[in-house]
């Protein structure tokens, strides 16, 4: 038995995006398919046909940028039968697309984002986030694994830790720059064998990852929605930037998402270990001056 953990990332320009986030939805293997299917159906009853065969990608910056939420709201709602026939007409037909054709387009990306985490609540997945300050000091050596990716992979080995049967973990990256997905493999490897916890937790986690096309795998896909989401309209304890506030009814069904353990911690049995966490220096803990 496994679970696949589809991570992407949001925000790693650093420009606009109030945080950079790095976030991954896990799946169970026996679901995947099923989920796979589910996403794609509504990707059709939505916009008619899928929305990616063509060169057009689902990512979360296109499906829920401001100007989205403004042309969906330019009209009224419009029916689900029809706005999905305007919305096809939009995307088949876009510079010549009416006003009441953009409108449906708009009204369908938002419905259809709300879809796809209602289905992730419908097949149990959970969801885990590393949020990083802008302003978050950075580690100048790239000999160690990011602090980011430790918390995350410390997240998913506590949700397969308390699992009541054995599970494993096989984590899915949106594929790099080949030299940047050598370098992530190398850190990842130096990581799981050569430091205490990553030894332990290569016991549930497979360290060794796989890369794919973000536009040819539907995980990945979902990935990149929660890390838009959590980077913008998503906050919790201690998170200060600003939100898109009509992102709010998205954020709390990503927020319903997130992953959470309890360990005993600082002789507290019952501390509450959640999914997405914050974090505001990224160096390891030996680069940190005392």
């Amino acid at each position: 038995m496994a679970y696949f953990l589809f991570i992407d990332e949001s925000g790693q320009d650093q420009r606009e995006s109030p945080y950079e986030v790095l976030a991954g939805i896990a799946i169970q293997d026996r679901d995947l398919w099923n989920f796979i299917k589910a996403v794609q159906d509504a990707e059709v009853r939505y916009f008619g046909r899928r929305y990616s065969s063509g060169s057009d990608e689902l990512k979360a910056r296109k499906l829920l940028k401001r100007k989205v939420f403004r042309l969906a709201g330019q009209l009224p709602a419009i029916n689900a039968p029809e706005r999905t026939r305007l919305a096809l007409n939009c995307l088949d037909f876009g510079p010549t697309a009416t006003r009441e054709q953009i409108t449906a387009l708009a009204q369908a990306k938002l419905a259809y984002v709300k879809e796809i985490f209602d289905i992730c609540a419908r097949f149990r997945c959970k969801a885990f986030a590393s949020v990083v300050e802008s302003r978050a000091p950075r580690p100048v050596s790239k000999d160690h694994l990011r602090k980011d990716y430790i918390y995350l992979f410390e997240r998913l080995f506590y949700f397969l830790e308390d699992l009541d049967s054995e599970h494993s973990g096989v984590v899915v990256f949106d594929e790099l720059e080949k030299s940047q997905s050598h370098l992530l493999v190398t850190q990842m490897d130096s990581y799981f064998k050569k430091t205490a916890k990553g030894q332990l937790r290569s016991g549930l986690i497979i360290p060794e990852p796989f890369f794919v096309h973000s536009d040819l795998t539907t995980g990945i896909q979902v990935a990149d929605l929660i890390a838009y989401v959590i980077s913008w309209g998503l906050r919790f304890v201690n998170m200060t930037e600003p939100r898109r506030e009509e992102l709010d009814e998205l954020a709390q069904s990503v927020r319903g998402l997130q992953a959470v353990s309890r360990r005993e911690i600082d002789g507290n049995p019952n501390f509450l270990v959640r999914g997405y966490a914050l974090i505001t220096d990224l160096r390891p803990r030996d680069m940190i001056e005392e």
